[in-house]
């Protein structure tokens, strides 16, 4: 009962920090595409799927992209959520099941690797399908954004909350650990 009540806990807070980071920390990354903007609200999600597995960082997912998308970002809509929710969703299940297999620094940097790869991918098709109706705009004009902007911006975006999921995991990790143990004497 203690483990799944702090689980939970461990979630919801890392859901609220999301939803912080997102609202605190974004910008963008090319000036051509100012629309597109960084945030590191994934990193949250990237520590819950590495400490819990991927079931837990898709819920996580779920939670963030619906709250995100009814408040901080409401302007992008449920095309929005769409998309969020599937590219850090394949994330999530892939890295988790990766890292899950594999509980090593290497391991943890092939999950990495292999979930910014697939987020990346993910973006492409979503982009592919979502932009022209969120944006109005022909699809030709989606595939001239696709090598300069749509992909290098997926790619930067997802290797930077990847590199800092690398860098914070194990400290969070120990300290969820730690605080367990306490919970547990």
């Amino acid at each position: 009962m203690k483990t799944s009540v702090r689980k939970m806990t461990t979630l919801a807070m890392l859901t609220a920090l999301s939803i912080m980071l997102v609202y605190l920390v974004r910008f963008p990354l090319f000036p051509a595409a100012a629309w597109m903007e960084y945030d590191p609200a994934d990193i949250p999600i990237f520590v819950g799927t590495f400490l819990f597995g991927p079931t837990a960082g898709l819920c996580l997912t779920l939670l963030v992209s619906v709250i995100q998308g009814m408040t901080v970002s409401a302007s992008a809509g449920p095309i929005g959520i769409i998309m969020h929710f599937l590219a850090t969703g394949a994330f999530a299940l892939l890295a988790g099941n990766i890292y899950r297999r594999n509980h090593t620094r290497k391991g943890a940097v092939i999950a990495l690797s292999c979930g910014v790869a697939a987020q990346t991918l993910m973006m492409v098709l979503c982009n592919l399908i979502f932009t022209p109706i969120f944006m109005g705009a022909p699809m030709e004009a989606v595939l001239e954004m696709m090598v300069p902007i749509i992909i290098p911006f997926n790619l930067l975006k997802a290797g930077i909350n990847g590199v800092v999921t690398y860098v914070v995991y194990k400290p969070i990790g120990r300290l969820v650990r730690h605080e367990a143990g306490q919970l547990a004497a």
